[in-house]
Parts: C-alpha cells; structure tokens; sequence
C-alpha cells in the first residue's frame, strides 16, 4: 500500500467536481467538510476543483459555506478558517437545492456541472461521495442512471463514486446494493469507503509485515500462538440510538472495520501495491475463515449488552447510562454493544491459530488494536530454576489512540541474580515522524481522486465478509439471547468473553486451538 509523502509534487492529482449527497448531514459537518479543507490546506487538492453540495434544504452558495464554516470551527478547531485559506476555498462550493428522487432535480445538477466545466476547466471529471444514510443509496444511484450522470461524455474523463458503510445489512442486501451500483457504474469507478482502512496505522501493518525480515518469516502457525483484535470504544450512543438499534455492534463495526484489519494481518504478500492485488489477497483470507455452524456460534461467539456503570472522562467519574435508556432505544432490546468471536483460518499459514476479535461500546478505555501473541520459547532452561514468570513475546500494533506499536521482549533485570522482566521496545508515531498524522478521510478523498482504490473494499470483499457474518447473526435469532444487560459501562466487557479469550491462552487447562 503506498505511503503518502510530506511533498506535494509527487501527488498527481486531474481536475474535478466533487459531488456530495447528504450535505447538510452529520458527517458531512464532522468529517467529509473539515479534510476537503484541511487538504485543500496542504495543496493536495488539484487546482481546478469545485464542491457540488445536493440537498433538499433551501440555502443559498453563501448560507451553506457559513454553515460549513461554523461546523469546522465546531468539529475541527485547529483549521484556520478566519484567513484567505478559507476565502477561496468556500468560492469554490456550489449548491443544489433538491429532493433526492427528484429527476428534475439532477437534471439541474448535471446542467450546473457543466456550467462549472466550463468555467474551471474540470475536464468532465466528477466525484459523487454519498454520505446519505443508507435508505437513499438506491434513490440516488438510481437517479444518477436515469439522468445519465454517470455517463464520461468526454474523452479521457473519469466519472466515480464514493459509497460510505454500511454497505447492505446482510449479504442479501449487500449482493443487492452490488448489483444495484454496478448497473449503473462499472466496478472500477465504485469506492466502497471504510475509513479505518485510512488510518496511517493501519496501512503500516502491511509495511511491518512485508518490509522487515524480523517479522515475516514469524507471521505463520509455527511460531504464533494467537491473535487478539480489538476495538473498544467508551462512547454510548451519542444520538445514534435509532440507527444502532437495527445494526448492533457486529454490523457496525465488526462486519467491515474488524474484518478488514484481520484480512491485512493474515494476507500473504501480494504480487504488487497495486489495489487488486492487494485486494485479491484480502479476499482469499476471508474466504478461507471457517463457516460458523449453529454449534460454533454458541460456542465461539459472545453476545453483550451494557447497562448503568461509569466512565472515566478527562475531568473525572461520569455516570453513565445503560443502552436500554438511551433515547432511540428499546426499553427491552436484545441488540449486541459487545460481540466476541473466536475465527479459524484454514490455510497452510493459519491452520490451528485462534484470531479473536472483539468490539464493544462504553469499555473502560478507548482503543483499537492487535496483539500478536508468538509461542513461548521450550521449558528447557529457564525453567530449570526460578527466575521469574516467563512471558511470550507480544507485537501489540495500536491503531488508535497513542498510535504505534510495542513489541514485549524478556530481559535481565540488572543486578548478580538471574531475574528475567518483561520489557517493551516501542514505536510511536506521534514522536518517531516529524511529520501530522493525516485524518483517515483525507488520504482516502486524496486517493480517491486520484483514482487509487487500493484503500476500497471491492464487491467480493464486501460479500465475503458478509457470507461469514450472516450465518452468526441468523444464528443468534435463533439462539436464547443472554440475560441483558450483562457488563456495566465502563468495564471491559461481559465475563463470557474473557472465558473465550482464556480458552487460547498458552498454557491454559482448556481447549488450546478450535481444530
């Protein structure tokens, strides 16, 4: 995967609109907005580019570019937005006013994209970024079709499009929203946006794997013990409550997020950087995870909900409430905060390695990460003689926050006795470039324009992930769910999955692999 560089003269970036539906939504104003400007900023953008905003609210260029500029200093203060910066960066939106099933409506767009052609000199180039929730995908796409404005009337123009999670709720919808896109888009012009994939952190598994001998050759079953994945959030439902309750956390971020880390763990170098064969081999990892059998999900899988608890903040204990008392949320609801699974990879390299994967909503602390566990060395001389609790080596690689990564060795303790203590060797970006750590969006924006899809999920990514989690979520309807709510906010999560976690640790009574 490549790497971004702190020059710009390497970022060759063609001329375009930037078309985007659901504009006057929540992560238009908290993410999309706020890194079109922060890259416009650093001169990444091209200089012949325009924002094409496509809502149905009735606002004026000038009332919706004071309506940006208020949510940018609100959601990313430390943009400058009080200087020429902004000036001629907000010159350069333009709204459409329209319903979202309206035809007449993208006829008006169509017409003012080529007004804008014209004047900018865009070279027919166009980005439509749906940032909608997903009940307008259809519409959307649908119109597009219908008013050719997914047709590249000019010679060596590009027509793409930006489509955000969730992508389908099962892989019925899923296969269905394919189909839908790729009747009105080629596969090629369709970026299926997860902004995990954008984090600097996560892009640097592939360089710690695949650019250092030291860690390559030990990435296999031989010398692996586990892997441990996990995404822990202390948030609760921040107003999302309508939506989460019909999602759950296994559609909202293990589904995509979770998955897409573990496919970049366990791939086999690909031929190239090139985005297909990157994805082609992220897409042989999810194939090759065993199918979940109605047995497996009762065994190797764990269900959570939270309820009353506290969370500690920056300025001190805050109470919390449980998910049930959220506003959005059933007072008798059965959807997941916390999902634990336990997945087997068969193939030669994987075969008998547990990979655990977790995610909850209001844990103890905020973080995503992953732990690789590396076999303990032989009980032949060390433990001849007591010298102190031997650990495994673990390469524990943080996504976020404090990202880095620690690798744990075992070294002696200063001093005539032989005492052996667990140390870490660590790299944190924050301190080891001298250069900011990017938003996820803008690299993946900046990609996109430049037609770079290697940071995309492609449609048998999508299906493959889904061919996996559907059968455990049908299963759960079918299984009695646990007694909600079963860990408090604030913890680390329910009893069971620590149960689950504890059945692969390296000398544990229980069951050490799923063979």
């Amino acid at each position: 995967m490549k790497t971004d560089t702190t020059s710009t003269k390497h970022i060759q970036q063609s001329p375009c609109a930037f078309v985007l539906f659901g504009a006057t939504g929540d992560l238009t104003r908290r993410k999309i907005v706020p890194a079109l400007f922060s890259i416009y900023t650093q001169k990444l953008l091209p200089e012949g580019f325009v924002i094409v905003p496509f809502a149905r609210r009735d606002k004026s260029d000038e009332e919706y570019r004071k309506d940006l500029y208020d949510a940018i200093k609100q959601f990313a203060p430390k943009l400058n937005v009080d200087g020429k910066e902004w000036e001629e960066f907000s010159s350069r939106i333009f709204y459409v006013k329209s319903e979202l099933n309206d035809l007449e409506g993208y006829h008006r767009l169509s017409k003012r994209l080529s007004e804008l052609d014209e004047q900018y000199k865009l070279q027919g180039n166009r980005l439509f970024y749906l940032a909608t929730p997903p009940d307008n995908f259809s519409e959307i796409i649908q119109m597009l079709g219908e008013s050719k404005l997914n047709k590249v009337e000019k010679e060596g123009s590009w027509h793409r499009i930006i489509i955000e999670k969730p992508f389908g709720v099962d892989l019925k919808s899923a296969s269905a929203l394919n189909k839908e896109l790729q009747g009105v888009f080629d596969e090629n012009q369709i970026y299926r946006i997860d902004h995990y994939l954008g984090k600097e952190t996560v892009q640097n598994i592939l360089v710690l794997r695949f650019a250092n001998t030291i860690f390559e050759p030990l990435f296999n079953k031989n010398y692996v013990d586990r892997v441990e994945i996990t995404v822990a959030e202390t948030l609760g439902m921040e107003g999302r409550g309508n939506y989460f309750e019909h999602a759950g956390i296994t559609r909202d971020i293990v589904e995509n997020h979770a998955l897409q880390v573990l496919t970049l763990i366990a791939m086999e170098p690909p031929m190239s950087l090139e985005a297909d064969a990157t994805r082609d081999e992220k897409v042989k990892v999810l194939n090759s995870i065993r199918p979940f059998s109605a047995s497996d999900v009762a065994h190797y899988t764990v269900r959570g909900q939270y309820g009353p608890g506290s969370i500690q903040t920056a300025d001190g204990t805050e109470k919390a409430v449980g998910y049930r008392e959220e506003p959005g949320v059933d007072p008798c609801s059965d959807t997941e905060t916390f999902a634990a699974f336990r997945f087997a990879i068969d193939n030669w390299r994987w075969q008998g390695v547990p990979f655990y994967v977790q995610a909850g909503k209001r844990m103890k602390e905020r973080l995503t990460e992953v732990k690789v566990f590396f076999k303990p060395v032989p009980e032949v001389l060390f433990a001849r003689r007591s010298y102190g609790q031997l650990q495994p080596n673990c390469l524990t690689l943080r996504i976020q926050p404090d990202e880095g990564a620690t690798l744990d060795v075992s070294s002696k303790i200063p001093g005539p006795e032989m005492q052996i203590q667990t140390v870490s060797m660590e790299v944190k970006y924050g301190s080891s470039f001298d250069v900011p750590i990017r938003d996820a969006y803008e690299r993946l924006i900046v990609d996109a324009i430049r037609g770079d899809a290697a940071l995309f999920a492609r449609n048998d990514e999508v299906e493959a992930a889904w061919s996996l989690i559907t059968p455990i979520l049908e299963a759960w309807r079918d299984l009695s769910c646990p007694l909600f709510p079963n860990y408090e906010a604030g913890s680390m999560g329910p009893d069971a999955a620590i149960d689950l976690l504890r059945k692969g640790y390296v000398g544990h009574p229980g069951e050490a692999h799923r063979d």
